[in-house]
């Protein structure tokens, strides 16, 4: 089952011997992470298993947000948004960014208060944020017919591309000087009196001083043969694509079971955002107790099943030598199925919210693995006790819009440059220094 599709990258072909950073990943942030190192003049290679962007990072919803974050994900993201503005000059090709402004709608007096109390997160950045109600609201959703009762609108929120922004910025690292190789997965991380010295690839040996593991859903299976307990699951989403049509919102919209975005194409992308499946594998018995604060909190948006996928797992390594072929050679890219009942409750959901889509054709159909922590929200971060290994990973869904800014602050803290905000919430840490930690809602 294909994902979508993509503009075709042309890798590297030759594995450098040395560089100075390994960025482990091909997505939105192991990619930003290369661009802005190579700015800085630092040589780096980027390695990505199977294709850019082909996993996550050009299956997501598309979505730019500063809204309904986790409060500590807004300063990062504020400064993400400062970047999504330039980054089509930057990287010299279309992102498909654009201001459109998001809507999370209210159909009940409690979700309404949840989004005013969610609002004054906002209160010191100057935004221009606010709840709005019935006319606003027609001018924001031309035919919308179900019943809203008010919603929160960010106009500063946007859209983008996700089959093209990351291609951009992975071909913009390559201007600057990095070393872009697909095809090509690190399989181990080597050492030396206690610290990086490189990596193996399946091409070869490369010497360098740090790494930096970016590697999305597979992120915890790497760094478990390095010796690194991440605790990351999957989520599995369900997105479709439709046809190009007329007259429907150019705002994109959150309503209760609906995720809707006006694509650059002038189709739509349509998902429902109330079925996110959980599949039981046997991570999921190693980190349940980890996930319970999630699971309390979102068990409502979450279905538990078992399936293929723990045949799948239950047969991973999860230990290998430098000269083994590794899981991430026998899968070059995850291409689960979507789930079909999603995909059909969130296109009848959007067509009879939005009549006018009732002439547009879905066209396409994908699913796409998210990587998700115990507290969803991301690891940016050194990894104790290993110098020179560094990990930005585990974005829980929030990734595409927040990367650019990611990137940004992984170099940060590769290069010991002044992070662009501080560090301290994403520290990969807060899972064993006996930090209570959790999803946080902002409300």
């Amino acid at each position: 089952m294909p994902g979508p599709k993509l503009p075709h990258f042309q890798s590297d072909l030759a594995l450098p011997k040395a560089v100075d950073a390994v960025v482990i990943g091909g997505g939105i942030i192991g990619a930003a992470t290369a661009l802005e190192l190579a700015e800085r003049g630092h040589s780096v290679l980027l390695c990505e298993k199977g294709q850019i962007a082909a996993e996550q990072s050009s299956r997501n919803w598309g979505w730019v947000r500063m809204s309904c974050r986790d409060p500590r994900e807004i300063p990062l993201m504020a400064e993400a948004l400062r970047l999504w503005e330039g980054l089509a000059e930057r990287t010299g090709k279309e992102t498909g960014f654009t201001r459109s402004g998001i809507l999370y709608t209210a159909e009940t007096a409690m979700r309404e208060a949840q989004l005013e109390r969610w609002l004054r997160n906002l209160d010191n950045w100057g935004q221009n944020a606010r709840m709005i109600r019935s006319d606003q609201i027609e001018q924001l959703m031309p035919g919308h017919q179900t019943k809203t009762r008010s919603a929160l609108l960010t106009p500063i929120d946007g859209r983008a591309e996700p089959q093209l922004a990351t291609h951009a910025i992975a071909t913009a690292a390559q201007a600057a000087g990095a070393k872009v190789m697909t095809e090509c997965a690190v399989r181990s991380v080597e050492t030396a009196a206690g610290r990086i010295s490189g990596v193996m690839t399946e091409r070869g040996r490369v010497a360098c001083s740090t790494v930096v593991v970016a590697g999305g859903a597979w992120s915890r299976l790497f760094l478990g043969n390095a010796g690194i307990n991440l605790p990351q699951l999957k989520v599995l989403n369900s997105v479709l694509r439709t046809s190009p049509v007329q007259g429907g919102p150019e705002t994109a919209i959150r309503a209760a079971n609906l995720g809707l975005r006006k694509r650059a194409d002038g189709g739509y992308t349509v998902a429902d955002a109330h079925e996110n499946i959980v599949d039981i594998v046997p991570d999921s018995f190693r980190l349940g107790w980890k996930f319970l604060p999630s699971y309390r909190q979102e068990w409502r948006a979450l279905q538990f099943r078992l399936s293929d996928r723990w045949r799948e797992e239950a047969a991973q390594a999860r230990h290998w030598q430098p000269n083994q072929t590794t899981p991430f050679e026998l899968c070059r890219v995850l291409d689960p199925a979507p789930s079909q009942k999603a995909l059909k409750s969130g296109w009848s959901t959007a067509q009879k919210a939005f009549p006018v889509l009732q002439g547009a054709d879905v066209v396409q159909s994908w699913g796409g693995l998210i990587d998700v922590t115990p507290d969803a929200i991301p690891v940016i971060s050194q990894a104790d006790g290993l110098p020179g290994l560094f990990v930005a990973t585990g974005f829980s869904g929030h990734g595409f819009g927040i990367g650019p800014a990611a990137g940004k602050l992984a170099a940060d803290l590769v290069t010991g440059d002044a992070p662009v905000v501080d560090p301290y919430a994403f520290r990969l840490s807060r899972f064993t220094d006996g930090s209570r930690y959790g999803p946080q809602t902002g409300y």
